[in-house]
């Protein structure tokens, strides 16, 4: 049987439910084919070559038609795409949404000037944008009080770069690109204008990424509930919050300023969730006290307490990116490198160290850019191994032996 239809073909009133294979008009007559699968709600627009893997492939820079999507529903009869995950520069799919709802749209635009989008009246249940480090600046008019007030907001990436006007989201949630972990100071949140008034606020950083500061929450004078994911200094700087309702700790190596719990007395729900084991066991003894005082009216736990060498082993090393293939190589290199330097006696053991862990990547294929930049954080954080320093390797020696032995 051909499960080829053609969804200008059909009748507008009959929803096109079923899988199946759909020539459509995206940017053109009959330029695309839609491959729909059963059981799929979310659709990848994206140009060629991009890192994300597309349904369907458009250059950044055309012009789509958004309303060739409108045959298209789920078996219940709701608008599909129910997820839409857009990278290109058209802005047209906010005017598309006015009519449209939308669940959940990821848009990764490449701004090459500064630009106002009006979603003033987009139906977006869940927006998120991702801006690439370096790029022009992007405004947006959020939804109204009607639609706006059950919005929520994520900004990724070069967040500095984005700011908005109008009604504040039910919940924001940030997380830049906070840079590398060798930077000596720690990394400070940009001005966000309108939206440090928001009460649900989400910051998100790598557990072992160069921290956040937190004094930036002096901004945010009206938070009712707060999520902090990853690594973050000045945790002082949350004492200045005594009106908090709801805090969530996750994934934090270090909780070292945290206040104590009595420090809200307003909290009705806490979650400390993969954290430092030694604070996380105060904090055990802390929701027993204020248990005894008032009960929780929220979830209120303390969980998965974690050593240090948890999340070197976890979080410390720069090749989850890479490929399965090539991070398993990569990793067995650098415990062979470990264990070279646990056994070096001098400084021509550890400049042997180096060297070996960098000549097993000459003849690996797939080493590009990225991947270099990835070995050489691996350097350095083999040169700050107790190992390294107890034969005299310093940061700089080990980088001149990378850049010796390397043919990538």
């Amino acid at each position: 049987m051909d499960s080829s239809n053609t969804a200008a073909d059909n009748n507008p009133d009959t929803l096109l439910t079923g899988p199946g294979s759909y020539p459509i008009d995206l940017t053109g007559a009959g330029s695309h084919t839609l491959v729909r699968t059963l059981g799929v709600g979310s659709l990848v627009i994206a140009p060629s070559g991009s890192t994300v893997k597309a349904d369907l492939q458009v250059a950044a820079d055309l012009r789509i038609n958004w309303a060739a999507f409108n045959p298209f529903a789920t078996p219940a009869g709701s608008p599909w795409p129910r997820v839409i995950h857009y990278t290109g520069n058209d802005q047209s799919i906010f005017e598309w949404a006015r009519h449209r709802p939308i669940e959940q749209l990821t848009w990764v635009p490449g701004l090459n000037t500064d630009t106002l989008v009006d979603a003033s009246q987009s139906n977006i249940r869940t927006l998120a944008i991702q801006l690439d480090v370096q790029g022009a600046r992007l405004q947006m008019l959020l939804p109204g009080q009607e639609i706006g007030a059950n919005l929520h907001l994520s900004i990724f990436g070069d967040i500095g770069r984005f700011s908005a006007q109008g009604n504040l989201p039910r919940s924001l949630s940030l997380a830049p690109e906070t840079g590398s972990r060798r930077e000596a100071s720690a990394f400070q949140l940009p001005d966000m204008g309108e939206l440090h008034d928001v009460h649900d606020l989400t910051l998100v950083n790598k557990p072992m990424a160069r921290p956040v500061s937190l004094k930036c929450l002096s901004r945010f004078k009206h938070l009712k509930s707060l999520s902090l994911y990853g690594n973050f200094v000045d945790l002082e700087a949350l004492a200045a919050q005594p009106q908090l309702q709801n805090l969530q700790l996750r994934y934090m190596p270090s909780l070292e300023g945290l206040p104590a719990l009595s420090c809200w007395p307003a909290l009705d729900g806490f979650i400390a969730f993969n954290v430092e084991e030694a604070a996380g066991k105060r904090l055990r003894q802390q929701l027993k006290t204020r248990a005894q005082l008032r009960s929780w009216t929220g979830h209120a736990s303390v969980s998965q307490l974690r050593k240090a060498s948890w999340w070197e082993s976890e979080f410390g090393r720069p090749f989850s990116a890479w490929s399965k293939r090539l991070a398993k190589q990569a990793n067995e290199a650098f415990d062979a490198a470990l264990a070279s330097l646990a056994s070096a006696h001098s400084l021509a053991d550890g400049e042997a160290a180096f060297t070996e862990f960098t000549q097993r990547f000459n003849t690996l294929k797939g080493i590009e850019t990225a991947e270099r930049e990835d070995l050489g954080e691996a350097i350095w954080q083999l040169s700050r191994s107790e190992h390294a320093a107890r034969t005299g390797v310093t940061e700089e020696l080990a980088q001149r032996w990378f850049d010796a032995a390397r043919d990538y």
